[in-house]
């Protein structure tokens, strides 16, 4: 089949591409660094010409909420605009576990009105929502961090491989459309104070990790099950712990 990855130049689509290209199938890297730009528009006819299969996995350049609104809805329509037209027979979206229990957040509330639009096109479809990524672990402790101490709540908190995620989209990308979301998620599952608090130590990190019921998760305060899915989300293979063990 021919797939076309909208974002296949970052962190997801790099590897979607990789999947996909090693099992036969023909991955075309879209983004606009390849001469393809969603948000104008510029490239995607001749980029969707002959496509079975469009796989979206990028991202807002920026996250103010406006900005970030603008671009999901902006560049899905015009996605959903140019598959219609090129006959894509199935759309796949990256999306984020716990979404519409986000909403406080600009970003989330993006990412929902992105889903909506997916689910109300004629393109047949399927949003694979993944939790947190091991890769932003230590912007989140950043993020998290005031002075020598970092602050957290202790919600629940599952994350999972890059490499894990884009397997579980390369896999749907070939499958039939699911016209509804699958959850993705890490095979362990954590308290979010409790896993920085051990990370950190095993990096050697001299912050101290402070249980913080008023702690604040990218300018969101998340209650204790909204970042993790319910118990029938397809687990990713790689721990946190085997992860590291490659990616150090």
């Amino acid at each position: 089949m021919k797939i076309v990855v909208i974002g296949g130049t970052g962190l997801i689509g790099s590897k979607v591409v990789a999947k996909l290209t090693e099992h036969g199938h023909d991955a075309v890297p879209a983004a606009p660094s390849t001469g393809v730009d969603t948000l104008t528009g510029q490239g995607l006819a001749e980029a969707l010409t002959g496509a079975d299969v469009v796989v979206d996995v990028s991202n807002a350049p920026v996250w103010e909420d406006a900005a970030v609104l603008e671009f999901f809805e902006t560049s899905t329509r015009n996605l959903l605009t140019a598959e219609q037209a090129a006959g894509v027979r199935h759309h796949v979206a990256l999306s984020v576990v716990g979404t519409e229990l986000l909403l406080e957040s600009g970003y989330f509330r993006a990412k929902l009105a992105q889903e909506k639009l997916i689910e109300s096109s004629p393109v047949p479809f399927s949003i694979v929502r993944a939790t947190q990524f091991f890769e932003f672990v230590p912007s989140i402790a950043d993020a998290s961090t005031d002075g020598a101490r970092v602050h957290l709540k202790h919600v629940f908190f599952q994350p999972m491989a890059g490499a894990d995620v884009a397997q579980a989209v390369a896999r749907v990308a070939v499958g039939s459309p699911l016209n509804g979301t699958l959850n993705v998620a890490g095979p362990e599952r954590f308290r979010m104070d409790d896993f920085f608090r051990e990370v950190l130590a095993a990096g050697n990190d001299q912050r101290e990790v402070v249980t913080d019921p008023a702690a604040v998760y990218f300018g969101i305060s998340p209650s204790e099950y909204a970042l993790v899915p319910d118990d029938d989300a397809q687990r990713g293979e790689t721990s946190y712990g085997e992860w590291v063990r490659h990616n150090s």
